[in-house]
């Protein structure tokens, strides 16, 4: 099971970090685009070489945690939290 606490420190390795900002400018330009994404296209457009399927969504949810973007849906499967922008 999914657990962002136990995911959380994955972000902060190199290979973590670079994977991070991948998913960050990914999600920026999405919300150019349309305003708001799904994180399982924001997830799906991206080609990201290291990190399991739980890190790559703790990179999301360390963008909600830094305020970059907010979540518009609740009680939904992971693939279908929509998301939108908060500083950009």
């Amino acid at each position: 099971m999914y657990s962002y606490r136990k995911e959380r420190p994955k972000i902060f390795t190199e290979e973590g970090q670079l994977d991070f900002l991948k998913v960050r400018d990914e999600a920026k330009k999405l919300l150019k685009y349309s305003g708001a994404f799904k994180q399982d296209k924001l997830l799906n457009d991206l080609d990201l070489m290291t990190g399991d399927g739980w890190t790559i969504i703790a990179y999301v949810d360390r963008l909600v945690e830094l305020n970059e973007i907010r979540e518009i849906t609740f009680n939904v499967a992971g693939q279908d939290r929509v998301f939108v922008g908060v500083k950009w």
